[in-house]
This record gives C-alpha cells, structure tokens and sequence, in this order.
C-alpha cells in the first residue's frame, strides 16, 4: 500500500472523465430473489441516466420462486430471460453480454441499492477511449445492531477501496467490486463456466487487451455487512477458494509478458494467500528466539493479539472495542484462507452462490 501511495504521487495517471452517455445495459443475475427483486428494478427505474438509453435486464438463472414473474409484472420497463436450470453466473454472463444492446454493459448483484447518479458517473469515465471498465465503490453499513465482526470487516474494506483506489490512479486496479462495474461490451470475452471469480478475470482479461480498468468512488452502491461472521465466513471462503482457482488456473496472471499489472497481481491477490503460512512460522519462530528481550516482547504481542481474536469470538458485546473486533477479523479472514484452499483443492466450492444469512 505504501508502494502504491508513492507511485501515485511520484507517476499518476489519472483518469480524466467528461461528460459521455452511451447506451448502456444493467444486467442482473437472480436466483431465488423473488423477496428481493421488486425493490432491485424500482431502484435500477429511478436512475438518473436517459431512460431512451438505458436498458434493464433480468436473468432468473433457474429459479425455483417467483422471481422471474414478479419482473415481468414491469412490461417494458423490463427484459427478462428465465433459465430452467442454475449454471452459474459465468454461464449467463457468457450468453447475455455479447447479446446486449448496450455499448456499456453494467452488471449488478439484486441486494445492493445504487445510487441515482451512479451509472452516470461510471459510465463518464468511458470518455477516455483507453477505459475499459469501470468499478464502482461499495459502501457497507452496519445498521443499527453492529455486531462483532462488522466493524473487524469493514475496516478491512476501507483497506482494500484504498488499495484499488491507488492501483487505479497509476494504471488500473485489480478486479472490481463485482455488485457493481461496467465495462465496454465489445471487450467481453467468455469466461470458463466454472469461474468463481468473475468480477477478477473479466477485468483483467480486459486489461490484457490493453485497456484500463478503473476504480471510481463517486459511483456508489450500499450494502449491510453481514449481521454474523457465519456469513461473513462463508463469503469470504468463497473469494479466496475464487482466488487460488485463478492462480492454479491462469498462470498468465503472474507472466510479466503476458500481464503488465503482474506486480500489482502477484501484491495484492496471490501474496494474501500466503498470510496463514507467514503467520504460523511467525509464531513458532520466535518460540526459538526466547533468550532475547526484544523477541519475548514480540511473542507476548502476538499471544496478546490472539488472545483479543478469541475474545472477540466469544463475545457479542465488543462494539466498544475496535481493536478486539479487528483482530476477530483478521484471524477469521485468514482462517478463511485456509479453509478456501481446502475446498479449492478438494473441488468443493461451487460455481453457483448460495445465500448466506445477512
């Protein structure tokens, strides 16, 4: 992070974005939002962006309810392709991008809410012919329960905007929030329908190509965080079982010729996986160090650091305790890893996304 910071101070480049309309396509992938899907349309209808220019698109991908007949009940207003059986996101994106009618395709999950200005502004940034795709910002909330992994959680999130926010002022960021991004139709290419990170390759198969992809924070959706870290775990297993798949799966992320961001891939995605390694061999190589004053200050850091970890475990009650809820966090997010590597290995983590509790 502090690499990045001086770049960007030292060799900017910063996108430049005027005012542009094009046609654009929001496309939204459901599975069972019938509770949901209502509210995801009348907020994607009260875009401030030229109705003769915007299309909504709804794919029911095998779903059981009513998801796909309550968007119906919009007309017009809405296009809706009902798929019999679940394949995943990557299969419908596969199929519905190249057959949108938009130069700029949005893609948008059904629980966040936009912003009214938000598609304006992501898709101003197309005015540079350089752009390729454009990532939103998601802001999380709390509500008026947190709880004690939420502030853990999004402090960690504030971390990783800072990041992207960096990788995009000097060439482009790794991966977009996937809730949220646009990028130019024509630039899509398909993906392996058993991609689990769809919102990392699609990026950066647009960067290989030569464009940039962009992190733009005046383009908002809001989210909750999730009430308990069972569904904070589930997701986070998830993304990191996605990354190792890309790591196994496309080598030419970490090709210097093939990937001008491999630094910022190798810094940002793959070393975070390592994070558990680290920390295990940090432990136990400083119970070897003991004779020094300096590593026995060191260890009791450390076990002071866990020992807030499994406080913040065991309790429900540290919303006064930042420091707590933080190190709760990052012992879950790396225990996440372990877990998400298990699963990626044993060809456990599916393609399709099961709801968590939230």
């Amino acid at each position: 992070p502090l690499l990045l910071k001086l770049i960007s101070l030292v060799r900017p480049l910063p996108p430049q974005p005027k005012l542009h309309t094009a046609r654009v396509s929001i496309l939204v992938v459901a599975h069972n939002e019938a509770n949901r899907i209502a509210s995801r349309i009348d907020n994607l209808l009260a875009l401030d962006y030229p109705r003769e220019l915007l299309d909504i698109v709804i794919a029911s991908d095998g779903s059981t309810d009513e998801t796909a007949a309550i968007a119906r009940q919009y007309g017009n207003h809405v296009q809706v392709h009902e798929f019999t059986t679940q394949r995943g996101k990557p299969a419908v994106l596969n199929e519905l991008i190249p057959q949108m009618t938009g130069d700029v395709v949005v893609l948008a999950d059904v629980r966040q809410r936009i912003d009214r200005s938000a598609v304006r502004v992501l898709v101003a940034n197309f005015s540079d012919s350089l752009v390729g795709a454009v990532s939103g910002e998601l802001m999380l909330h709390e509500g008026n329960t947190p709880s004690e992994v939420g502030q853990g959680v999004g402090f960690y999130w504030r971390y990783e905007k800072f990041i992207r926010l960096q990788e995009s002022r000097i060439d482009s960021t790794i991966g977009t929030t996937g809730a949220f991004y646009a990028l130019r139709k024509e630039l899509f290419r398909p993906i392996p329908p058993s991609t689990i990170l769809d919102d990392v390759l699609i990026p950066m198969q647009i960067t290989r190509q030569g464009y940039r992809v962009l992190f733009d924070p005046d383009a908002r959706a809001h989210d909750r965080v999730a009430k308990t870290s069972d569904a904070e775990f589930t997701r986070k297993v998830r993304t990191i079982a996605g990354n190792f798949q890309l790591m196994f799966r496309e080598g030419w992320l970490l090709n210097p010729r093939a990937n001008r961001l491999w630094f910022q891939t190798l810094s940002h995605k793959f070393c975070r996986l390592f994070g558990p390694l680290w920390l295990v061999i940090a432990f136990i190589s400083n119970l070897f160090l003991l004779e020094s004053a300096l590593y026995r200050e060191l260890l009791l850091l450390q076990v002071l650091f866990y020992a807030a970890a499994l406080t913040g475990h065991a309790s429900t009650r540290t919303g006064r305790l930042p420091g707590v809820n933080i190190a709760y966090a990052f012992v879950l997010l790396n225990w996440a890893t372990v877990l998400g590597f298990l699963r990626f290995m044993r060809g456990k983590q599916a393609v399709t996304w099961q709801k968590a509790q939230s």
